[in-house]
Order: C-alpha cells, then structure tokens, then sequence
C-alpha cells in the first residue's frame, strides 16, 4: 500500500479530517510530510490525538524503524491494548505495538503491503468509530 492509498482510503471513511503539515503553515518541520487522521465531521480539528497518522521519517524520541527514503510507517489507536513494544521496531509489512507508543494502545505497520494490508484497514476502521463515538459523547 503506498501512501496515497492509505490516505485515500481513511478519507474515503466519513467525517476524516486529515492534516497534511507542510512548510509555512505554522507546523513544526518535524511533522512536515507527515500526515495525521481525524474524525472531524464539522471540519474543526477536534481536541486530542489523530486515531492514525503516516509518518514518513524516524523521529528523535522514538526507537529507530529505518524511515525515510520512500519507507513510511502507519500508526494506529487500536485502543489501550497495553502491549509490549516490538524488539526490532524496522519489521516491514506486519502490523505489530507501536515502537514507543505500545503501552498506550497503538499499532503499526511499517511500509504496509500484501501481509498486512487486510488488517490494517480493519484497524483504521475500528480505529476511525472508536474516534467517531469520542466525537460524538463530547457533542452531548
């Protein structure tokens, strides 16, 4: 799965609201290129974390996964799992805990493809109600 069909596939999902930070729109460079997953029916960035996000380079807090240079990484809310993070955190196409984010419930998958891909849009998509139930208990 390249990035435009992960991004097409969580916006085709109702009420996605996704941020795309590029230089000059007030973003931290580090987030440039990235891209992070909202449910946002009203088109108001919502208060909180994205339920998923892409990122296309490794960043400075986190274990090493060997981003960059056309490898990417899907990170999903699977909600409070609580798993251990994985020992080599550069696995490709398997959905596995998040390498700094595992205790707190989120997956992901490095440079996604025919291994993972079935799961991981069934992620996104539970990942994408559960975001969608959040949003709509604070409009009550």
């Amino acid at each position: 799965m390249s990035i435009t069909e992960i991004a097409t596939f969580v916006g085709s999902l109702p009420g996605v609201l996704t941020l795309r930070p590029t230089p000059g729109d007030g973003t931290p460079e580090l987030a440039w290129g990235d891209l992070f997953f909202y449910y946002a029916p009203d088109g108001v960035l919502p208060p909180g974390q994205p339920f998923a996000t892409v990122i296309v380079k490794d960043y400075p807090d986190e274990p090493p996964s060997g981003l960059g240079a056309g490898v990417f990484r899907v990170n999903v809310d699977a909600g409070r799992r609580g798993q251990e993070p994985p020992a080599d955190p550069s696995v490709r196409d398997q959905v596995m805990p998040h390498p700094a984010y595992a205790r707190l419930g989120w997956v992901c998958v490095a440079q996604p493809g025919p291994a993972s891909s079935a799961e991981l849009e069934a992620l996104l998509r539970e990942a994408h109600a559960a975001a969608r139930r959040r949003w709509e208990r604070r409009r009550e």
